[in-house]
């Protein structure tokens, strides 16, 4: 049985499952060298400083640059828990996978451009390199690309793990594992929603401002699913 050969998990007790990957796949080390390359693209212009004023300019990069590499990370994290958690390697798989990487990559630069904007707008900090710019008209776009992103990411997932519970009895999930992935899948699927929310908001005229503030909703959206979700848990288990 698959589950005799799972190994347990190291991600902590609030993890139910046991992990069916016991070394890392070529699929896995691929998707490595991708967010390694991505962040490397985020990174690349953060050139050596040789004046005080050149090193004050890096500096003020670093915040656009740490946000950025905070959700990369987190993207990468639950990219991690997937392939340790199920392990599989599938043509379904793969594609999601191939899928998911070059959103990840279409997804940089809009990515760093929105948060070094909103460092200048809000903080104060302007950019390091002089010539960035973005006319109000085009705000709305930004925010499109931005949403479109966010949705993709998240319902990728949702995807992956969809297809992990279609194949629960080949992974011999266990049944506290089975609500778990399909908790996953919902998680997901809520979490893109937010993204269609923000979209939303942004054509309906209500402006950038609502359709930006709309991502605050993650939290309190989270946090009620994940609490529903542990209940449900608890309730089987017991």
């Amino acid at each position: 049985m698959l589950r005799d050969a799972a190994l347990r998990n190291g991600a902590g007790s609030s993890d139910v499952f046991l992990w069916r990957a016991r070394e890392v796949t070529r699929l896995e080390g691929f998707s490595d060298a991708v967010f390694g390359f991505a962040l490397t693209l985020l990174a690349v212009s953060l050139e050596v400083p040789r004046t005080f004023t050149e090193l004050m300019g890096v500096l003020r990069g670093f915040v656009p640059f740490g946000i950025c590499l905070a959700l990369f990370v987190q993207i990468w994290w639950q990219h991690f828990l997937f392939f340790r958690r199920f392990g599989m390697q599938d043509a379904l798989t793969t594609a999601l996978n191939a899928l998911l990487l070059f959103v990840v990559l279409a997804y940089l630069y809009p990515l760093k451009f929105l948060f070094t904007i909103l460092a200048w707008a809000l903080l104060g900090i302007a950019p390091a390199t002089p010539g960035w710019n973005i006319e109000a008209s085009q705000v709305s776009g930004l925010m499109y690309l931005y949403g479109a992103g966010f949705v993709a990411v998240a319902w990728i997932f949702a995807l992956l793990y969809a297809h992990a519970l279609r194949r629960r009895r080949q992974l011999d999930l266990s049944p506290v594992e089975v609500l778990e992935t399909r908790s996953e899948v919902v998680g997901h699927l809520l979490l893109g929603s937010v993204g269609i929310v923000s979209i939303l908001l942004q054509a309906s005229g209500a402006g950038s401002f609502w359709a930006g503030n709309a991502y605050w909703l993650v939290g309190p959206v989270v946090g009620i699913h994940k609490t529903l979700a542990a209940r449900r848990r608890k309730a089987l288990e017991a």
